[in-house]
């Protein structure tokens, strides 16, 4: 597996959360979304080259902008 950021892994791919390089605001936000280390997430698409970036997580789809996909790191399943 190797790591990445989410903003810079591919459409269509899993990962699980490796770390969230934020403060504990936007960790306990992202938490309450479902997003927190050790959980799988799938990414499905992102807009651009700075554009927000739309994820899976359960059942649930996530749109985050593209300064906090770049704060959460993910190991990537080849």
């Amino acid at each position: 597996m190797k790591k990445t950021t989410l903003a810079q892994m591919k459409a269509n791919r899993k990962g699980v959360v490796f770390e969230i390089a934020a403060g504990m605001g936007l960790q306990n936000k992202l938490m309450s979304m479902g997003v927190y280390k050790g959980r799988e997430i799938v990414k499905i698409s992102h807009v651009g080259l700075r554009g927000p970036v739309a994820i899976k997580v359960g059942r649930s789809v996530l749109v985050l902008g593209h300064g906090v996909a770049s704060k959460i790191e993910v190991e990537v399943h080849d």
